[in-house]
């Protein structure tokens, strides 16, 4: 059997992390943080309080999409990821068909986690930017992020 990958989905705060490890723990295969794979420059412009453009993400999205392919010969993955417009999906895309989790919250929950956050690169400011870019997918599993995180994973796992 071809293994999967799951692409965890939606913008910063929703939890993509936290739920993408737990469901990652529960279905035995390993958890990949997209954020792990952006070039410093990238990292250091979002944390100097700028969003990143299409341009700046593409070379990063590429580099994903070969990870993918490379997780889907072996034991499959799960990959959390802002994914926010649907040209970054297709591009996420292009070597595998990923299962996909979008993870919705409202504003000021949203901005609650990331207010409480500490150590991050991104900061709620940044926020409505992200909100203003994504393009929220017809497809995949939808999850609300208010209930617990193993509530989330359970509800993901029953969907699958």
């Amino acid at each position: 059997m071809k293994e999967k990958v799951i692409v965890v989905f939606g913008v910063s705060g929703s939890g993509k992390s936290t739920i993408g490890k737990l469901l990652a723990e529960r279905l035995d295969i390993s958890f990949k943080d997209a954020d792990d794979y952006h070039p410093k420059a990238n990292v250091d412009k979002m944390a100097g309080g700028n969003p990143l453009n299409d341009a700046d993400r593409k070379p990063w999205l590429e580099t994903l999409a070969q990870e993918m392919e490379a997780w889907s010969k072996n034991s499959g993955a799960v990959l959390a990821c802002s994914a926010l417009k649907e040209s970054y999906r297709k591009l996420l895309s292009q070597k595998v068909t990923p299962q996909w989790v979008y993870l919705e919250g409202s504003f000021e929950l949203l901005k609650s986690r990331l207010d409480n956050r500490k150590g991050h690169f991104f900061n709620s400011e940044l926020l409505q930017s992200q909100l203003d870019t994504l393009e929220e997918p017809d497809y995949g599993i939808h999850v609300s992020i208010e209930p617990s995180p193993e509530a989330i994973v359970d509800e993901i796992v029953k969907k699958l």
